[in-house]
């Protein structure tokens, strides 16, 4: 690998660079601990983590002294040595290591299988590889330890509970401050410690999974609903409704039964087995059926705000971000083959045009036939060609993603970029030439036949409640004011202005603006302060000048005072603002 090639915008190096750091945490661990048995240390999106076992929970001070003694081994500059062995040189190596857990991996590979080990000094590991060519290449100062938690070894929650070491690093330590403060950021901007803090939503034992929005998150909710009803009605969508539960005949016949039935939720109906959906599909498919359609009836587009849910892992979930209910904001599009580039490329219009009002940026995956695609080979080449031709066309810079297309078909994956650098897997467009042939689906053509549809799945948010989530984090709470739950804070400096702070409060409500009044007998700091707290964007300060002279005096959370005007004037102010969704 030549020089110019050491850089993490090369994948392959970045991946290898983290790899090795993770057996240098291993390696460290061992100097410091030698009981402690090893696990399995892969490379992550940002960094590192290797698991062990060990009787006790790494405390904050062995993982300072853990981090010491990597840096060490990184001056050190041992060289990552290579070497293979049998399956059965392999097996009485880890024993006499002492390793439980790199035998059961072993003993679980074929008799024939060749196993590589990597050296580094006085440590040695069990690895596929790849690793950087010494311990030197890794940057002593731009590494991090960065939490340590328990971990089911190897997933599975009848195993035992080992201790996850997770660490990051850079090739710079400008780059890992850089990380290190968006970490702080993001923890700032965490949807779930907002939601709490501004009484929008929550998540409770009772209910693992299942969130529950306040009146505040209903505000939120239903203004990104309208908006989102709003743009597909322009864009020539009808909206239906099915049902939450269905046969679970239904679920074989969509094929979703063999790909997602341990993440679904049944029960018993006249002694009857149905389920809870966990999307959309099929039920489109038999509002669909319900009548013939013909050629001038397309294109189709049909939208569907559907409540899904998915039995996930208790140790998945993650505020709103991964929940056990939530609503896809779901399309179906049916179409004829000849209509299908210029309606993959209208809803990437779409697309496009919903995330600019939200500022996002964006980037462009185009996922491919999964191992278990239902389907002939030959239609799912046909499809991702279609796909791909058509970014081609307009321009988009993509990338491939093989293999992680849905089982019908292959699709265009939209992964927004946030005010803090993240990045978020949202909208989808799929190409499904499978389900309208299990389904039967047909229309009459210009020759009086009977053919197939062709049929687009797509999603822009993803989901209602997860995209909440993100805005959340992408705002820091502080919410454009068409989105507000909280428009105007309306803050009487005396008592002696309240009733003229009731009076502006009732007009700006009467023209259609949220507010709230804080008529408490507090000092007017005080209530400013707790009104930027709530994240509001304005705030109407009055006293007895304000009241004497019809005035209010208006100040921006983040600008502070931006003077005095008459309530026409604020009020065109707010009108404007909103309706252009700044």
């Amino acid at each position: 690998m030549s020089e110019n090639l050491y850089t993490f915008e090369n994948e392959e190096f970045k991946h290898a660079y983290r790899h090795t750091t993770s057996h240098i945490l291993a390696h460290a661990v061992k100097r410091l601990f030698p009981d402690v048995k090893l696990a399995i240390g892969p490379a992550i999106e940002d960094g590192f983590y290797y698991d062990f076992d060990t009787p006790e929970p790494f405390t904050p001070e062995a993982l300072g002294m853990i981090e010491t003694e990597m840096r060490k081994i990184c001056k050190e500059k041992h060289v990552m040595e290579r070497f293979e062995t049998s399956r059965e040189d392999a097996l009485q190596m880890v024993r006499s290591q002492g390793e439980p857990y790199k035998q059961e991996l072993i003993e679980d590979l074929p008799e024939d299988t060749v196993i590589s080990f990597y050296r580094q000094g006085d440590f040695t590991d069990m690895c596929a590889g790849p690793h950087v060519d010494t311990t030197g290449r890794i940057k002593s100062n731009a590494l991090k330890l960065t939490s340590c938690t328990g971990a089911y070894w190897r997933g599975d929650a009848d195993k035992k509970m080992l201790q996850r070491i997770y660490g990051t690093c850079f090739l710079t330590k400008g780059e890992l401050d850089e990380h290190l403060r968006r970490l702080e950021e993001a923890k700032l901007r965490d949807h779930r410690k907002l939601g709490r803090e501004l009484d929008l939503f929550a998540l409770y034992d009772e209910g693992p999974g299942f969130p529950f929005f306040f009146p505040k998150g209903m505000i939120l909710r239903n203004g990104l609903i309208d908006f989102w009803r709003e743009e597909h009605r322009k864009a020539g969508y009808v909206e239906i409704s099915t049902p939450l539960i269905l046969n679970e005949e239904l679920w074989h016949r969509s094929g979703h039964w063999d790909h997602y039935k341990d993440n679904m939720y049944f029960t018993k109906i006249d002694e009857a087995d149905y389920a809870v959906k966990p999307m959309n599909c099929p039920g489109g498919m038999l509002a669909y059926k319900r009548r013939m359609w013909s050629y001038r009836d397309f294109p189709l587009r049909v939208a569907e705000l559907g409540l899904v849910h998915r039995h996930e892992l208790s140790g998945a979930l993650h505020g709103l971000m991964r929940v056990r209910c939530f609503t896809q904001d779901d399309a179906h599009l049916y179409m004829t083959p000849e209509q299908v580039p210029a309606e993959i490329a209208a809803a990437m219009a779409l697309f496009d045009r919903i995330y600019k009002v939200f500022g996002f940026k964006y980037r462009v995956e185009l996922s491919t036939r999964p191992e278990d695609f239902m389907g002939e080979i030959e239609s799912w080449n046909a499809a991702e060609k279609i796909l791909e031709d058509v970014l081609i066309d307009k321009g988009v810079n993509y990338s491939i993603n093989p293999g992680d297309g849905a089982f019908y078909g292959p699709k265009i994956d939209f992964h927004l970029q946030d005010a803090i650098g993240r990045s978020w897997q949202c909208g989808t467009l799929q190409l499904d030439m499978q389900m309208p042939e299990r389904f039967e689906l047909e229309y009459t053509g210009p020759d009086g036949d009977k053919h197939r549809p062709v049929m687009l799945h797509r999603t822009v948010l993803g989901s209602i409640e997860r995209f909440i989530a993100i805005l959340t984090e992408h705002y820091a709470g502080a919410f454009p004011l068409w989105l507000a739950p909280v428009q105007v804070f309306v803050l009487p400096i005396t008592e002696r202005a309240h009733d003229y702070a009731q009076h502006i409060a009732e007009k700006l409500t009467d023209a259609g603006f949220r507010v709230e009044t804080d008529c408490r007998n507090e000092k007017i700091g005080l209530k400013i302060r707790e009104a930027q707290l709530q994240k509001v964007r304005y705030m109407l300060v009055l006293g007895d000048k304000e009241a004497e002279s019809g005035l209010v005096t208006v100040r921006k959370r983040a600008e502070g005072d931006v003077g005095a005007m008459t309530f026409d004037e604020f009020a065109a102010k707010l009108t404007e603002e909103i309706c252009e969704k700044r």
